[in-house]
């Protein structure tokens, strides 16, 4: 948002600089990002000074040049050769002195030097009106009054007054912000109770008064006066709920024109581009009051009268931009007796705006329900000065005055006549706000006693009324206008707001509490996985919750959005799987190949009447396991790959205790699922399918794992943590290879060994896969290596080996396996 210093200080009496201010806003919350100086016309007549022509004489070489001796106020009189017609003896003119930069009006700026001219030295320039940018006439030098003091700043005499513009981030919750009154009343709600502040310092007497004093100089509008009533123009809202109040007048016998110089500067300031005389007006009051208002040719006005209604679906309208639009029949709309003229609050109509032939004005000042706007506002993706305030909530009670202070500027720069009364329709007026604060409160969430009269004066100088007052508390009545006031912390907030966050000090004792929090909780979980995945090679990705409907398999139970941004993202993802693939197009396009991501987010599904959330960890390799080199070919990765990641990862949880099951899903082509007790789904995880990959435009194979990050934080908060020696004695590998049926798969065998041997057997691993020709039909060959451990004794080969016969017993008996030797 786009501040005027010089604006700024028309409301506010302080002699507070630019950069003073500057820290007072940023301090009391509405930061200021930049800080520029805006001169009033390029180069702002630096270097200019006023100067008298003692003396002119032809000059000896040229018969259009003369040769002057000009005093501006220095030790000595400067001699300028000058080629204008109309230089003579006794004027008071502009002259730039040696070393000034110059910017005409058209053209690039230049550097006055000594220089000869024709054999004679000059030291300077006398100016022509056009040479120094202060308008387009050449026909002369500029002739100034016999009164202006030589060696006076040409700055000064114009009187030029440079300006300085503040950029504010202005954040959400600041509707009230949005203009320049709005800022002022920040500023001078700091200025007053600071002064309270200081005053309270000189006080001894308990029972002297401080009495506030406001700085704010409001518009005076009290010379608003009816002229007749030969125009009045009705008005009917048929959407109140949309429509709370609308206040309307016209003012008749206008001259649409070009805009005065001082209205035209100060809205170019801040960025605001010209139109004409009426429309900047409406602009000027935005900027200044921070209420939209909206200017009508009342001779477009159909039926002589104003419906504020909404109309049917798809019927259609024509905006400003001269764009065709179709109305939702939820669109609030200004209409006449036959048709729609303007988007309420949002933008105007192609054949009701004021034209250069316009006579007569219907200005409309209202106020308008910020989530209609809003979402009118996003559906035809307009965005506009004036949404931008609805949206955020304008003050109802301030649209009469700013309606009386925008007419008489017209009349000002327009002329015309008010030509009906004001129509004000207000059937339901917003009442304050009434909000309860206690001392204890206040004291306890600010840190810091800061006393109960300071407390009472910056409420004050917020335009918070006190409505009644005990040992206690507060009870206060809030203006409409602060949206964001409405709690006792909001009170609160504003109260250390205007106070300074600067002026609490930091504390010499610590004040701390003991966390009561499940051990491990999510953070502390979430940071060892994304510690582990990075360590190994992988890059963290955050995606968009939101995605495309054509990514779902169904839409029964998906969530969908009302008012989606566009069609790629009307529904809120079912799968981390395509948020994953768009990063690996993203990149592969760009030949980024070789690509290891994870990511932290959630799945959103409507079950049974309700909204499911899930939180799930993706994790995705694709390419080549490491660049190639000089002495290794590059090795693409593979399923095992990614099995030795998932394995670890669970190993660093310390989740040992689940299923092995051959994976059958929607979007692997093969792959695993590891069940936890009860069934589970810990991790599926495996090689994406062709389909899913061309949806996402990912040519490369790719291998992905979903983890339920919910199942898994419950298992490691359950998990007891047990403390034991390391073992003093070895551990043995022994080894075995077998004939199984091919539908036979690892989890069975390593289900069969667990059960078999609970206390010794710590690792079951598959190292050896084969399936081929060699071996009869329906057989596959496993070799397997089982880890044994005893934590009290060596084992001996005959203990060794009568666990390996148990085991190969069971193989048998369960799968029918063959051991090969």
């Amino acid at each position: 948002m786009k501040i005027s210093y010089n604006w700024l200080k028309e409301f506010i009496t302080t002699d507070k600089t630019p950069e003073e201010l500057s820290q007072i806003l940023t301090g009391i919350g509405l930061e200021v990002e930049s800080l520029e100086k805006v001169q009033a016309i390029p180069g702002g007549l630096e270097g200019l000074v006023i100067g008298y022509v003692k003396d002119a004489q032809q000059h000896p070489n040229a018969d259009r040049l003369r040769i002057t001796k000009v005093d501006v106020g220095g030790p000595e009189d400067l001699q300028i050769v000058c080629g204008a017609h109309n230089v003579a003896a006794g004027q008071k003119v502009v002259v730039a002195v040696v070393g000034t930069t110059v910017h005409p009006t058209a053209g690039e700026p230049f550097k006055i030097n000594k220089s000869k001219i024709r054999g004679e030295v000059s030291e300077g320039m006398i100016c022509a009106e056009d040479e120094i940018g202060l308008g387009t006439d050449h026909a002369g030098i500029m002739e100034l009054d016999a009164d202006a003091t030589i060696g006076t700043p040409a700055k000064e005499y114009f009187k030029l007054n440079d300006d300085y513009l503040f950029e504010i981030g202005l954040t959400p919750n600041r509707a009230d912000a949005t203009s320049h009154l709005g800022t002022a009343r920040d500023i001078d709600a700091f200025l007053q109770s600071n002064a309270f502040i200081k005053s309270l310092k000189y006080i001894e007497d308990d029972d002297s008064e401080v009495t506030l004093k406001s700085f704010i100089n409001k518009p005076d509008v009290s010379a608003f006066k009816v002229d007749n009533q030969d125009r009045t123009i009705p008005v009917t809202i048929e959407a109140q709920a949309a429509c709370p109040r609308y206040v309307s007048v016209t003012i008749t016998g206008v001259k649409v024109q070009e805009s005065p110089q001082w209205i035209k500067e100060r809205l170019a300031v801040i960025g605001v581009r010209s139109i004409n005389n009426i429309v900047d007006i409406t602009n000027y009051v935005l900027h200044e009051l921070g209420q939209p208002l909206h200017a009508f040719d009342a001779d477009a006005i159909t039926g002589n009268q104003v419906l504020v209604k909404t109309y049917p679906e798809g019927t259609t309208f024509v905006t400003l931009d001269d764009a065709e639009r179709k109305l939702s029949a939820d669109d609030l709309m200004i209409g006449n007796a036959e048709e729609p003229m303007c988007i309420a609050g949002v933008f105007g109509g192609a054949n009701s705006g004021v034209k250069e032939s316009t006579t007569a004005v219907f200005l409309e000042s209202a106020y308008f329900n910020p989530v209609s706007v809003r979402k009118t506002s996003k559906r035809f993706g307009l965005k506009t000065d004036a949404s931008f305030r609805f949206e955020r909530g304008v003050d109802p009670n301030i649209t009469v005055f700013a309606l009386k202070r925008a007419a008489l500027l017209i009349q000002q720069v327009a002329g015309g006549v008010i030509s009906s009364e004001i129509s004000d329709i207000y059937p339901a007026p917003v009442e304050p706000f009434a909000v309860e604060v206690t001392y204890h409160n206040i004291d306890r969430l600010i840190g810091k006693a800061i006393g109960q009269d300071t407390i009472k004066s910056i409420i004050q100088a917020l335009d918070i009324t006190i409505a009644n007052e005990t040992a206690e508390g507060l009870s206060l009545q809030v203006p409409p206008y602060r949206v964001d006031v409405t709690r006792e912390v909001d009170v609160i907030e504003e109260i250390l707001r205007i106070y300074g966050y600067n002026n609490i000090e930091i504390p010499t004792q610590i004040r701390a509490s003991l966390n009561n929090s499940i051990r491990p909780d999510k953070d502390s979980v979430q940071n060892a996985i994304a510690d582990l995945l990075s360590a190994n090679g992988f890059n963290e990705t955050l995606s968009n919750s939101l995605t495309s409907s054509s990514y779902a398999d169904s839409l029964d139970n998906a969530v969908k959005l009302l008012n989606p941004l566009s069609n790629d993202l009307d529904i809120m993802r079912q799968t981390l799987l395509y948020s994953g693939l768009e990063a690996i197009a993203y990149n592969q396009n760009r030949r980024q190949t070789d690509l290891k991501f994870y990511e932290f987010g959630k799945t959103y599904f409507f079950e049974d009447g309700k909204y499911v959330e899930t939180q799930k960890i993706s994790v995705f390799v694709t390419g080549a396991t490491q660049a190639e080199q000089w002495n290794q070919k590059s090795t693409p990765v593979s399923f095992y790959h990614l099995k030795a990641v998932v394995d670890g990862l669970l190993g660093r949880l310390s989740i040992t205790d689940y299923t092995i099951d051959e994976i059958v899903d929607h979007e692997f082509t093969y792959g695993l699922q590891y069940n936890f007790r009860g069934g589970k789904t810990l991790v599926k995880f495996g090689s994406v399918l062709p389909g899913a990959l061309k949806k996402a435009g990912v040519e490369k194979e790719v291998f992905y794992a979903d983890f339920n990050f919910d199942v898994l934080l419950k298992i490691v908060r359950n998990n007891k943590i047990i403390n034991k020696e390391i073992s003093k004695f070895p551990s043995v590998r022994r080894d075995l290879s077998m004939l199984v049926d091919t539908a036979v798969t690892f989890g069975q065998l390593k289900q069969i060994a667990q059960k078999t041997e609970r206390k010794l057997l710590t690792e079951v691993n598959v190292f050896d896969v084969y399936q081929g020709d060699k071996l009869p039909a329906g057989k596959k060959s496993y070799a397997l290596s089982f880890i044994l451990q005893d934590e009290e004794k060596t084992l001996t080969d005959k203990a060794i080996d009568a666990i390996m016969q148990k085991l190969i017993y069971n193989f048998s008996k369960e799968t029918g396996a063959e051991i090969r030797k």
